[in-house]
């Protein structure tokens, strides 16, 4: 075979397996597996997962905090603005530069599949042309899919739909829209059911931003779900934030969410980004911001956590890490219930690879030979270290590694070194 990880611990199943790989697949899961193999990698019972998937990402504005001038209030519309600012100074290679350093990043945290929402409100289609270029060189090693995002509203800005249609004729992937910025409910609604009819007819998946706002009254993840269900495009049709849906009355969400699984929508929520945003105008009692994460995985809804942003305009922090997203969706949702730790690990795992249409994605025999090697013993420890990615793997190949996380001591009667792990399965 090309590779064998021994002793790996998986999510799964109990005891400790081999991993087989062998032209890029998985060949073999079993306890001492007996082939051989060019390269080996004993995983000393450290957990073994699928790789990491960031469901929601703008990668056309990453890393260029501080340009072209820093974010002083750290607020939304301070971070609008500023990007109101830095498109008319964008340039094709300063562009390509930073998502190419982003992704090395992604890749060195094993994340392996980003979809990222491009501004499609320029007439230029710079972060368009940049983006696809990424897109072309990252595709050995890293699944890029990209979302042609009306920033400015697909109705409000003039030529926005044009640019989007254009967007998408060039190889984007996924029609993007933000409800809420057009300038009226209506308006809104309206441009939801333009942008359904426009994937429906060019047979696409939908991912919109909807209802990123405190306003209960900001619905329009109803229009979203009652268009996808009017078009038949179960399954392939997301919500992006619906942080409105935290200050909604529970009656008229106890409507909205079987909405939402009847018409088979899927929900990401952005934790780091949602809690340091929403919010910013109360006093207290102060909301949380984030949208109703347990309500709607209990209802049958696919649920994603993303990334949203990483030094940009409307975040200064970040670094690419999707289980200190994992980490802050835990936290901000109160799911502290073993299954609920669980499924914070899935939302940024396997679920966004649901709701991105990722083939051959799992563990599992005749999967993609991709996976991350993990500096923990199971999920939640996975979690609660934001453990070290010591290995990456791509169809079969180490893309990447990092040393395992210690501490060596100097203290009397004590173990010369501290691992911060807890060896109990």
């Amino acid at each position: 075979m090309d590779l064998i990880i021994r002793r790996a611990a998986l999510a799964d199943s109990n005891g400790l397996k081999d991993i087989g790989m062998e032209a890029g697949h998985i060949a073999a899961i079993e306890p001492n597996l007996s082939a051989t193999a060019r390269e080996k990698i004993d995983a000393n019972g450290s957990l073994v997962t699928a790789p990491f998937v960031d469901a929601h990402f703008h990668m056309d504005a990453t890393l260029s905090y501080g340009l072209p001038r820093v974010n002083q209030s750290g607020t939304l519309l301070e971070g609008i603005a500023l990007w109101g600012e830095l498109k008319p100074e964008l340039t094709q290679e300063a562009l390509v530069e930073r998502a190419m350093q982003y992704c090395d990043w992604a890749v060195a945290r094993g994340l392996l599949a980003i979809r990222t929402h491009v501004d499609v409100c320029d007439p230029r289609l710079l972060a368009v042309e940049a983006l696809l270029e990424v897109k072309r060189r990252v595709k050995p090693y890293l699944n890029l899919q990209l979302v042609a995002f009306p920033q400015d509203g697909v109705l409000r800005s003039a030529g926005a739909f044009d640019n989007l249609k254009c967007a998408i004729d060039m190889g984007v992937d996924v029609v993007g829209g933000i409800p809420h910025f057009e300038r009226t409910m209506p308006d809104g609604a309206a441009s939801v059911k333009l942008l359904c009819e426009f994937a429906a007819e060019k047979g696409l998946r939908v991912d919109m931003h909807c209802d990123e706002s405190d306003d209960p009254m900001s619905r329009h993840i109803e229009t979203l779900a009652a268009q996808t269900h009017r078009l038949g495009l179960h399954g392939r049709v997301t919500g992006s934030h619906l942080t409105s849906m935290h200050s909604m009355d529970n009656y008229y969400v106890s409507k909205l969410i079987p909405l939402m699984r009847e018409s088979g929508v899927a929900a990401i929520a952005n934790p780091l980004i949602n809690i340091t945003l929403q919010g910013r105008s109360d006093t207290y009692p102060k909301r949380r911001g984030m949208t109703r994460v347990p309500e709607l995985i209990a209802a049958g809804v696919t649920v994603a956590f993303g990334h949203d942003c990483v030094m940009d305009p409307w975040y200064s922090l970040g670094s690419g890490d999707m289980l200190e997203v994992a980490h802050m969706g835990l936290h901000v949702a109160q799911m502290t219930g073993v299954d609920a730790m669980r499924a914070c690990f899935d939302a940024v795992t396997k679920n966004p690879a649901t709701i991105l249409g990722l083939e051959g994605y799992g563990i599992e025999v005749g999967c993609n030979a991709d996976c991350v090697v993990l500096d923990a013993r199971n999920l939640i420890g996975a979690i609660r270290l934001r453990a070290a990615r010591t290995a990456v793997i791509k169809r079969g190949k180490v893309v990447s590694r990092s040393p395992a996380v210690h501490a060596t001591l100097s203290l009397e009667g004590r173990p010369s070194e501290v691992n911060f792990r807890i060896e109990r399965r």
